[in-house]
């Protein structure tokens, strides 16, 4: 994996849809969301500054406030938590 890497509990429909139906999803490997199984994804520090690009009602935006760093899939916004390795 990534030496720094946030990872969200998602759970594993949100997560096959980040990795591989958003807009992110098309783009190289260093700039995808990475689905880990058991409904957990990730994030390096390029796939997330590519997901910070996407518009609010865009799958897998993201958003950083007094909420803390989150995803949103639809209405629902999961808290990423920072991984260092």
């Amino acid at each position: 994996m990534w030496a720094q890497t946030w990872v969200a509990d998602v759970g594993p429909e949100n997560a096959q849809l980040l990795a591989t139906e958003s807009r992110t999803a098309v783009l190289a490997s260093e700039y995808r969301p990475q689905d880990l199984g058991d409904g957990r994804i990730a994030y390096s520090h390029l796939a997330l500054g590519a997901s910070r690009e996407l518009s609010e009602e865009e799958e897998g935006a993201i958003t950083d406030d007094a909420e803390g760093l989150r995803v949103w899939v639809g209405d629902d916004a999961y808290e990423l938590v920072l991984v260092e390795e």
